[in-house]
């Protein structure tokens, strides 16, 4: 698959999550299989660009290429400026968010909020992609509501802007995370356009991608929440793709040893104090089909220090193979 002068390795992509893709996870992805990683949101308002939370989404040192960084905002001029602000920053890629539905986001007309408007949708695109000199790509839904799927208009105007590829979650904004996502409108997107089209939403196993690129005849996929205490998936899905067979999953073994690397390059990454509390929704996520773990998820959340942390996971996974043998 390409995109703009990049040619990525596969077809499979993280997807961009607020609060989760960070460097360290969207470097162990790639290290997993994932062809590209999409950074977390960076915001278009310029008054914000400097806080701790922003230079941390920021900074790409020693990131795999290409780097894909997400930006949102309503004000094409803002937008523009903030594209090219990332640029300078070490983006290679711009990617627009069309696609959040949290109402911190949409409530300021930003995010999926935006597919309201298909006349500002092709403003920010047009003052995006003349701004720099990067591909620039998007993120939408199916539109704002079921009353109201607009994506194959969006992906018009995408295209016309010089959007060189476009991702669909296969939900409206108004379904947020519930329900079943659907991949017909993702079909009709990409029967439209002659750009990439990367079909998002629901995909948590090699053998339902293998049947979203067939349904919906998408370029791509992207993962999002399956990837989440699984960064396996990724090579999972590639060995289907590759070979027409599946892959065992990871070993307990390997499960603890990547875990606590994520966890130590959370700490490099963050400061132990703020990696520490980062950390425990990570380590939830790798644990949550252990059985008994219920006092574990009460000690990890009270435990201040890496190294006491770092110790408890050990022993849980110690436990856990003991009980695994057990049974």
């Amino acid at each position: 698959m390409k995109i703009g002068p990049y040619h990525l390795p596969n077809q499979l992509m993280l997807a961009p999550m607020a609060g989760v893709t960070d460097r360290p996870f969207r470097s162990l992805c790639m290290r997993m299989g994932a062809g590209m990683a999409v950074s977390e949101m960076v915001t278009s308002n310029k008054r914000l660009w400097h806080t701790r939370k922003t230079r941390l989404r920021l900074d790409h040192s020693g990131e795999l290429q290409p780097r894909s960084v997400q930006i949102a905002g309503t004000d094409p001029l803002q937008m523009a400026e903030a594209a090219k602000f990332n640029v300078d920053q070490g983006a290679q890629i711009i990617d627009i968010n069309m696609g959040c539905p949290a109402k911190k986001v949409c409530n300021v007309m930003a995010g999926s909020a935006l597919m309201k408007n298909e006349s500002l949708v092709g403003h920010i695109l047009d003052a995006v992609v003349n701004a720099v000199d990067v591909p620039v790509t998007l993120k939408t839904r199916t539109g704002w509501d079921a009353e109201t799927k607009n994506a194959v208009t969006i992906a018009r105007i995408a295209e016309s802007s010089g959007i060189q590829a476009l991702a669909v979650h296969g939900r409206t904004r108004a379904c947020a995370y519930q329900g079943e996502a659907e991949y017909e409108t993702i079909k009709a997107v990409k029967s439209t356009v002659n750009i990439p089209v990367i079909a998002n939403g629901d995909i948590d196993s090699s053998f339902k991608a293998a049947e979203v690129l067939k349904l919906t005849g998408a370029d791509g996929i992207m993962i999002g929440r399956a990837a989440q205490g699984n960064p396996w998936i990724f090579r999972e899905i590639s060995h289907l793709l590759e070979t027409g067979n599946t892959l065992a999953p990871p070993s307990l073994n390997e499960v603890q040893n990547v875990l606590i690397n994520h966890l130590k390059n959370l700490y490099d990454f963050y400061g132990s104090h703020m990696g520490v509390r980062i950390a425990r929704k990570h380590i939830g996520w790798y644990c949550k089909h252990h059985p008994n773990t219920d006092l574990f998820k009460q000690q990890i959340v009270r435990v201040e220090s890496t190294t006491e942390q770092l110790d408890l996971v050990t022993e849980h996974f110690r436990n856990t193979t003991g009980g695994l043998l057990a049974a």
